[in-house]
């Protein structure tokens, strides 16, 4: 295959729909602005509330910038929110199930029906505790449903897009998106978090699974020998070495969070928090319209007051408390860090396996005797997660539930343990690169290197955990890095977002990291299209041959 800087020149008189949400749509206004004197260019907003407010704190840096762009084409969902509302007042069910029971038969290659709606939290508040959600019946999944259909159909039938650009995974309408365009022949493109530094990749089926060419690849750099794998081999020879191995994208952020917050910070985020939603609710009058529809739009005072309780808790668990416990030096146990729920990575790559309480249950009982399972809470889920769920972890004999900080890296946790057990988090990725076992239970790309596998069965968990232990997997571990320097691009999308909404907001000007992103993002797509037409005309060809 050729090499991804072949990739790097523009599109020209293409038909561009960008996919847009809140702060993901901020770069993405930039490459709208640049692309369309030469394309026609469409955006489609997917949040009821980001393009039915009123304009706000909220939406004033995404939507509304969009709408000031002249010559482009601007969807939203604010008309099928509309229709739903009203729908949901009728005295008997406004469902359509035959046009469901068709479009089942017509758009499920990745999911079905029923695991769509798991993209998305305000359609899953059984599996997750953001209390400012509503629980939601059957009529209101399949309407809302429907009527997303419906909608992203005609959009394809309008626009007749020759690409669609992406910037993430999560949503109910991203799912729907990559179901329709891949029946429909049109490249969805969007990004996939390699592990590797900020290395990403382009993904053609919104992260589920594992893309073809990206194994491919991975199979091509396997063969080759350690000599021309040097730079890699000597990558994971230090990352071995090294005592400390975050990965350097979360600095910063909650996940590398060791130190409790102080009241006053609580204080001040709080009171930004206020100030939002007032400008929110009356200043810009969206009040009345969250009243019409609590499932589309989330109160504010509930939001406000599960954030405040969130800090708050956090607080009080980075300390000494009687939920978490320190690890028994010596003991031997399997690692298990939780992850951040609701979360796209696990309600797209794993959609069976968010509820962790009955995996942790599962795991538990597949424990060697004299083993302990040691779980981890994810610094995120402090504080949220509902302490009914920690009380029933540590009913479980064999298992503890340990303190968040009492390592601040995670590979003390790593390498004191037999191995290590998650849904399709990080961490597994870490034990390889360190040359030890685990077991996940979705689809990652870096599930492809050796020592990590991938659980269909509960039935395989006591053989599999007794079998954890070391493994000589440096090879295969070099030719993973290499493929995502082969197809990757480094790009550092929390720093992207954060810069192009003050840029938007006048806060502050553009700087030359700024600029070598966005770089960085324009060579992703191009070379993201050009590969999937690349391994369209192969799959073509093969089936010719």
């Amino acid at each position: 295959m050729a090499d991804k800087e072949q990739y790097s020149e523009g599109f020209h008189n293409k038909r561009i729909l960008f996919v847009c949400r809140e702060t993901y749509s901020m770069p993405l206004w930039f490459l709208a602005e640049e692309w369309r004197k030469d394309n026609e260019v469409a955006a489609f907003f997917i949040m009821s509330s980001e393009c039915s407010y009123n304009k706000c704190y909220y939406n004033e840096n995404s939507y509304y910038k969009f709408k000031e762009l002249s010559g482009i084409t601007l969807y939203d969902v604010r008309d099928i929110c509309d229709q739903y509302t009203e729908g949901l007042k009728g005295p008997s069910s406004p469902v359509d199930i035959a046009y469901l029971e068709n479009i089942e038969r017509e758009y499920t290659h990745f999911k079905n029906l029923n695991m769509q709606l798991m993209c998305s939290q305000e359609n899953t508040r059984h599996y997750h505790w953001r209390y400012y959600w509503s629980f939601t019946n059957y009529d209101e999944n399949m309407y809302w449903l429907e009527l997303n259909y419906k909608k992203i159909l005609s959009i394809f039938e309008e626009f007749r897009p020759d690409m669609i650009l992406d910037f993430d995974n999560a949503e109910l309408q991203r799912t729907i998106i990559n179901e329709v365009a891949y029946r429909k022949n049109v490249p969805y493109i969007t990004v996939e978090y390699s592990k590797f530094g900020y290395y990403k990749y382009p993904t053609f089926q919104n992260t589920i699974g594992i893309d073809g060419y990206v194994e491919e690849k991975y199979r091509e750099n396997l063969k080759k020998t350690p000599k021309e794998l040097k730079e890699m081999y000597d990558y994971v020879e230090d990352y071995r070495n090294r005592s400390t191995i975050m990965n350097k994208e979360f600095a910063g952020t909650v996940t590398s969070q060791y130190e409790r917050d102080s009241l006053i910070w609580i204080l001040r985020v709080m009171h930004g928090k206020w100030n939002y939603f007032w400008n929110m609710d009356i200043t810009n009058k969206n009040l009345k319209l969250k009243r019409t529809n609590k499932i589309l739009y989330a109160p504010s005072i509930p939001y406000f007051f599960h954030y405040l309780s969130v800090y708050l808790k956090r607080r009080k668990y980075m300390g000494k408390n009687r939920l978490f416990e320190a690890p028994v030096e010596g003991e031997p146990y399997v690692y298990m860090p939780l992850h951040l729920i609701p979360e796209s990575t696990v309600f797209v790559k794993a959609s069976y396996y968010v509820d962790e309480l009955n995996l942790i249950e599962q795991v538990s009982k597949s424990l060697p005797v004299g083993w302990r399972l040691y779980v981890k809470e994810h610094q995120a889920m402090l504080g949220e997660r509902g302490t009914e769920f920690y009380r029933k972890v540590k009913e479980l004999h064999n298992v503890r539930l340990v303190q968040v900080n009492h390592y601040h890296d995670p590979k003390p946790w790593i390498t004191k343990a037999k191995g290590v057990v998650t849904i399709v988090g990080t961490t597994a990725f870490e034990e390889a690169l360190l040359g030890r076992k685990s077991l996940i239970f979705g689809d990652v790309p870096f599930e492809l290197v050796d020592g990590i596998t991938k659980v269909t069965s509960f039935e395989q968990l006591p053989g599999l955990i007794a079998d954890f232990g070391e493994i000589d997997n440096i090879h295969s571990c070099a030719a993973y890095l290499q493929t995502i320097r082969d197809i990757g691009f480094e790009i550092d999308l929390f720093y992207l977002m954060a810069k192009a909404e003050k840029i938007l907001g006048g806060k502050e000007q553009s700087e030359e990291k700024f600029e070598k992103n966005m770089e960085e993002l324009k060579k992703f797509y191009y070379f993201g299209y050009r590969k999937w037409n690349e391994v369209k005309r192969e799959n073509a060809k093969g089936k010719t041959t």
